[in-house]
């Protein structure tokens, strides 16, 4: 059986240093059941050493590919070429926006990882607890424990329109490993932060995040439940409880 395969262009976002962004073009052929990482990998191999990305596991658990694809977030190593593009046709590549760039497809998301470090959310969670997810390894007495959801690939912030506007806003992810953990117990200090200008209020009920998100965290619905929260902390506050 003959393997198919298609001949498209690969328009790529370049930015070395100060210079302003610009298209450059690679025509290749490509097996369409490729994802769009092999394709960008193959730029790289066969084409221009030159060109910077950001690329680790390959099966969608580390977040380190998100770029957008033709005008969408994606992660670019779960994503078939067959379902982005045509026989042909142009796979237009860009970095996450709300983001500095860095160099070509590599963005700054140090503040991004900040922000979360801020809200002192767990990585590993008991499963009892942690809802959806994958399950890792055995914990304290024998207690089976599993990665969190959230990939903290950045694809969320890159298509907020709050995250756009404001730099301080918190952002999906964050507000939403906020609410994960006040599920498991209270904290003062973690609401407060969610009931704040760069917290649930800056949130423009979007729900962009959630349909860009890979591994199913809902971020909006997430942050919608937070604003429940915040509002009941404030009517037991006015009651004096």
């Amino acid at each position: 059986m003959t393997k198919e395969t298609w001949n498209i262009t690969l328009r790529i976002s370049r930015r070395k240093g100060a210079e302003s962004a610009h298209w450059q073009d690679f025509k290749m052929d490509v097996d369409p059941d490729e994802y769009v990482l092999d394709a960008v990998e193959r730029v790289w191999a066969f084409h221009d050493r030159s060109l910077t990305f950001r690329h680790a596991c390959h099966h969608s658990t580390c977040g380190a590919c998100g770029m957008i694809v033709n005008g969408v977030e994606k992660l670019t190593c779960i994503t078939p070429i067959r379902s982005v593009t045509h026989n042909g046709t142009i796979l237009k590549i860009e970095p996450l926006h709300n983001f500095p760039v860095i160099s070509d497809l590599v963005v700054d998301m140090s503040p991004f990882f900040m922000k979360m470090e801020e809200t002192g959310a767990s990585h590993v969670l008991p499963v009892e607890k942690a809802g959806l997810g994958y399950e890792t390894q055995t914990g304290p007495e024998g207690q089976f424990e599993r990665l969190v959801d959230c990939l903290e690939c950045g694809l969320c912030i890159s298509v907020c329109p709050a995250a756009h506007t404001s730099t301080s806003y918190l952002g999906p992810a964050p507000l939403a490993a906020i609410q994960q953990t006040l599920e498991q117990s209270p904290n003062v200090a973690l609401l407060s932060l969610a009931d704040s200008e760069a917290g649930v209020w800056r949130c423009h009920s979007a729900y962009e995040c959630s349909a860009v998100c890979p591994s199913n965290v809902d971020p909006a619905w997430r942050i919608m439940n937070l604003r429940r929260r915040v509002i009941g902390n404030r009517i037991r506050q006015f009651f004096g409880k």
